[in-house]
């Protein structure tokens, strides 16, 4: 805008010298021609001869001092011109027309050969009577060189640009200035936003002044730090919370223990008892057991939240350590296996949280799905940029209905129930969270789907590294 506005300045100002250089010219040769011409025209007689056309040419051109004019006499088809044999180059067919035709005086600038000139055309009148004038027939047209002006003009284009550089140069730095002032308390908010977006809500501005940048400034600081004293209180109800169900479940660890010892006990005594006594204990000796399960996923649940979850990798074979777990859980004859010979797929992982891992989605699928239960074990391998490294892919897919497609969003959600009218389900509402969380330790990714032809199918991806110091949380 500094450098529109200062050259818009400074060509407005060349146009206005230029137009005041050329009017001031053009004035002074139009006034000084018709001066002469009105003190000589009465001299001539009418209809003059062409010698009579020649000396009035003459006369005329000689009342320029610099001796520059040449002019050109037409009467009614005689023409004389003020230098012999001039060919009047620059005087155009339609100036001639309107300097015949009309009785003011007229005039236009032409270029010719690359020189500017002007050509005054003037209508003599003569004085018919007392007090009327009308056209005598006899037209003076007269051509002057204006390098005169031409070179002003060019010397006023040197003093512009030498006044307009200057000028343009101190309005940039001014505007500079002027922005500067801006757009640094912008840049300034730019950068405090983008360190609380990085989670610093420690961050906070410097107020200068009192104008808008300073209100906005102060409005920053007050929004940070009501940001931070939020966050805050809402970490420390996370950290009070976590704290509470893992002490809760700790708590409850010692007299689960004593029930679970009491119940199996009496599990073992129930066929001697009375049959409702004895559906009483079978169903405490449940409940305390889905207790237990409960309490172990709350503890397992809250040591991912406090981010206390290691990975202990050993280089196993999946397949059998897979296999272990079907048969660990009776789960043999209930579930179809695709495996990989032994020893194909090799890698290093956490053997206890891949037992986790396959035993939810099994458990999963055979509860909420319908037999068969197909598992399958694969390898795959995928390019990185220090070259390829295994996958391993395991699917569980079930025989069942599928899930709802505004479930599946939220199928790893924890305690998530598609159905709201049913209160109670076998498992703790947690398997799922769990598996999910002991998936992303091992940097691995997991996605439950509905198979084209029926049922749900998880699909788990977890990287193989060679060497348990690759891909170590």
């Amino acid at each position: 805008m500094a450098v529109v506005a200062a050259l818009s300045t400074g060509a407005l100002t060349f146009r206005q010298a230029r137009s005041g250089i050329l009017q001031q010219s053009q004035d002074s040769v139009i006034r000084l021609l018709r001066d002469r011409v009105d003190s000589l025209a009465p001299s001539l007689v009418l209809p003059p001869s062409r010698q009579d056309l020649t000396a009035f040419a003459a006369k005329i051109a000689q009342g320029d001092p610099s001796r520059k004019w040449r002019v050109l006499v037409v009467y009614r088809g005689q023409s004389a011109t003020s230098v012999p044999q001039d060919p009047f180059h620059e005087l155009t067919a339609a100036l001639r027309t309107a300097a015949t035709t009309q009785t003011p005086t007229v005039f236009q600038r032409v270029t010719t050969g690359g020189r500017p000139s002007l050509v005054v055309g003037i209508p003599v009148m003569s004085t018919a009577m007392a007090n009327e004038r009308r056209a005598s027939g006899l037209t003076v047209f007269l051509v002057v060189p204006q390098t005169g002006e031409l070179g002003s003009v060019q010397a006023l284009v040197a003093a512009m640009g030498r006044a307009t550089v200057p000028a343009t140069g101190l309005a940039v730095l001014v505007a500079l200035l002027a922005a500067r002032g801006v757009l640094r308390p912008v840049r300034e908010l730019r950068r405090a936003t983008r360190h609380i977006a990085e989670g610093r809500l420690d961050t906070r501005l410097a107020v200068h002044g009192s104008d808008e940048l300073a209100d906005l400034s102060h409005t920053f600081n007050e929004t940070a730090a009501a940001l931070e004293e939020s966050i805050a209180e809402l970490r420390r109800m996370e950290t009070k919370a976590r704290r509470f169900a893992a002490d809760v479940s700790h708590e409850l660890r010692t007299p689960l223990a004593a029930m679970s010892v009491v119940t199996d006990i009496l599990d073992e005594d129930a066929t001697q008892l009375a049959p409702d006594t004895a559906s009483a204990v079978r169903l405490i000796s449940d409940e305390t057991a889905n207790l237990a399960r409960l309490v172990e996923d709350l503890m397992e649940i809250t040591r991912f939240d406090a981010s206390a979850a290691a990975l202990h990798l050993d280089k196993i074979d999946l397949a059998e350590s897979v296999q272990r777990t079907l048969s660990s859980r009776g789960w043999q004859d209930s579930v179809v296996t695709v495996m990989p010979p032994p020893g194909v797929l090799r890698g290093q992982v956490d053997p206890r949280r891949l037992d986790v891992i396959v035993a939810n989605l099994i458990g999963n699928a055979l509860r909420h799905g319908a037999p068969p239960v197909r598992l399958s074990v694969s390898g795959r391998q995928r390019p990185t940029a220090d070259g390829v490294r295994q996958w391993a892919v395991i699917e569980v897919l079930d025989n069942g209905s599928g899930i709802p497609d505004t479930v599946l969003p939220h199928i790893f959600d924890r305690f998530y129930k598609s159905d709201t009218a049913r209160t109670r389900t076998e498992g703790s509402g947690l398997g799922l969270a769990i598996t999910a969380e002991n998936v992303r330790l091992h940097g691995g990714t997991i996605r439950a789907a509905n198979h084209p032809d029926g049922g749900v199918v998880f699909t788990v991806e977890l990287p193989l590294p060679e060497s348990a110091e690759e891909d170590r949380p």
